[in-house]
């Protein structure tokens, strides 16, 4: 019980990995003040209530991210802060409201708290993502390994229309800028697409890749991820807050796969599933690449096998009632 005694915030709690960093903090004995959009809201909070030791050890407050000195109670006296809250929508029509400013002002906004903090605070942990890694000029191969030295280019996201990536990329920017500034013991995960069980009774977009592979599509993109599982993305944020010589940027990916490599996995493992065969539109595939591991090694981190992650992510998409196979 790593946590007992100890008093830390975590951001965003009711979404995907953040539910399990919840769950996970709460095993190793942490209290835990976790903020949600709205505390009145069953299916943002009815999962997080029903989480071992959450009666005892779960406070759960309302925050904005965009209202500056949302936070500030709530970190008051906190040891460590999450902050995971930040949106993940590929389709958008105000990409500055919707992704762009809650990324980069929320995460001002909540290391602004922090700072307020400073006596209390030992470390904070951003989820960052591998969109604010691997996304630049370079080229992306099966003879590259991408690692935390690469950074996403803010303005060939801004040429290519991709917003999502943009906001990760100017939100870790802000982040490290800030956190030297105002010496804030800082750290990023950086993880690529999660998937994994689903703790919230809502469809994340991660998660969402996986299902359209097995609702009757009749095409996949053609496009190549990394891929990770959500219980070792929320095991490497506690990690990263609790190893004293965590520092910098982990990116985290278990494996690099092509969507038709993805598909032909679920076929393998789910004979029955009728999955897409072909690509949308005739362009030759994006090729695979490298994710250099080298660095998780240090926090500690295991990753479990894609395989296993995905078949525990179709089942929680039966189970859930997503997937109607």
């Amino acid at each position: 019980m790593s946590g007992a005694g100890k008093l830390v915030c975590v951001t965003g709690a009711s979404g995907f990995i953040a539910s399990w960093l919840v769950k996970l903090l709460l095993q190793r004995g942490y209290t835990v003040k976790a903020s949600v959009r709205d505390p009145a809201d069953p299916r943002k909070t009815e999962h997080l209530r029903a989480l071992e030791g959450a009666n005892e050890r779960l406070h759960l407050f309302k925050a904005n991210l965009l209202e500056e000195g949302s936070f500030d109670a709530e970190i008051s006296g906190c040891d460590g802060v999450f902050h995971t809250a930040s949106p993940f929508y590929h389709s958008v029509t105000d990409p500055q409201a919707e992704l762009i400013d809650p990324a980069v002002k929320g995460t001002l906004n909540v290391l602004n708290s922090c700072s307020k903090s400073s006596s209390t605070v030992k470390r904070v942990v951003v989820t960052s993502s591998m969109a604010a890694v691997s996304y630049n000029e370079r080229p992306r191969n099966p003879d590259v390994t991408v690692d935390e030295t690469w950074f996403s280019n803010p303005d060939l996201c801004k040429e290519k229309k991709v917003w999502y990536v943009l906001s990760k990329t100017l939100a870790e920017e802000a982040a490290w800028k800030f956190a030297k500034d105002h010496d804030i013991d800082l750290v990023t995960i950086n993880p690529a697409m999660v998937i994994g069980p689903l703790l919230q009774p809502t469809l994340n977009t991660s998660n969402e890749a996986v299902l359209k592979l097995i609702d009757g599509s009749s095409s996949f993109p053609n496009v190549t991820f990394g891929w990770v599982d959500v219980k070792d993305v929320a095991e490497a944020h506690i990690l990263a807050f609790e190893n004293p010589s965590a520092s910098g940027r982990y990116c985290l990916v278990e494996r690099v796969l092509h969507f038709s490599q993805l598909a032909k996995l679920i076929k393998e493992l789910y004979p029955s599933i009728q999955v897409p065969e072909k690509a949308a539109g005739d362009e030759p595939f994006i090729p695979t690449y490298h994710v250099s591991k080298e660095k998780v090694k240090g926090l500690g981190i295991s990753y479990r096998p894609f395989e296993e992650s995905l078949k525990e992510t179709i089942e929680s998409l039966k189970e859930k009632g997503f997937a109607k196979l």
